[in-house]
């Protein structure tokens, strides 16, 4: 059976749907960068998840090819997620859409050293003949966050971020977002297939000790 890191990682993709602190180890990511509204037609950030998964995948069926990457396993290609922010003071205004930048991201597994993202983005470029000079090769050490699964759409989770600081104040914590840490964001249902009331996104946010 495929490894799922959904599964073997619950404490970081299938947290309660109550506030909760994790310490998130460092993680290697095939990464875009960009910014805009993300529901803009043909937006940067319709266009990065293309990118991202033309490359998830070309690593994952790797081993259908004549290219060997040493200590593959079969694995579920990991969901989809983000890092957002605004220009400021550090927090984010729901309505102003224009105003976000972001940082798409997939997991990597640990396997997939910076030489076979090379590869990868190499053969996804042959293949496809497109265009990847924006994906890369991001390690983060994302460390302490207070984080919790917000069911409904994106633009109700300042309700549950609202939550996650009460919660984080309660325990000893402050905020942490920076201009290295972020609000993220990862994303376990398809809005294309999915009601929008059911949505299910993990809302991660870094914190400190006070």
């Amino acid at each position: 059976m495929a490894f799922d890191y959904k599964k073997e990682y619950k404490e970081f993709y299938m947290p309660p749907s109550k506030p909760s602190i994790v310490t998130v180890p460092k993680m290697n990511y095939i990464a875009v960068r960009g910014k805009g509204d993300p529901n803009a037609e043909d937006s940067e950030y319709k266009n990065s998840i293309g990118l991202l998964y033309a490359i998830a995948f070309t690593i994952k069926m790797s081993y259908k090819s004549s290219h060997k990457i040493d200590g593959y396993f079969e694995y579920v290609v990991p969901p989809l997620e983000g890092f957002w922010w605004q220009d400021g003071d550090g927090a984010i205004d729901y309505a102003n859409k224009d105003g976000f930048n972001f940082i798409s991201l997939i997991r990597l597994p640990d396997f997939v050293t910076k030489a076979e993202f090379d590869w990868a983005v190499q053969e996804a470029t042959k293949k496809k003949n497109a265009d990847f000079s924006k994906v890369e090769y991001l390690t983060y050490d994302e460390g302490v966050c207070v984080q919790c699964m917000h069911i409904g759409s994106y633009d109700d989770e300042p309700k549950t971020i609202a939550l996650m600081h009460e919660y984080m104040t309660a325990n000893g914590y402050e905020l942490d977002i920076s201009s290295t840490r972020y609000h993220h964001e990862i994303y376990l249902s398809d809005p294309r297939k999915c009601a929008v009331e059911k949505l299910k996104t993990v809302v991660r946010h870094p914190i400190k000790r006070i």
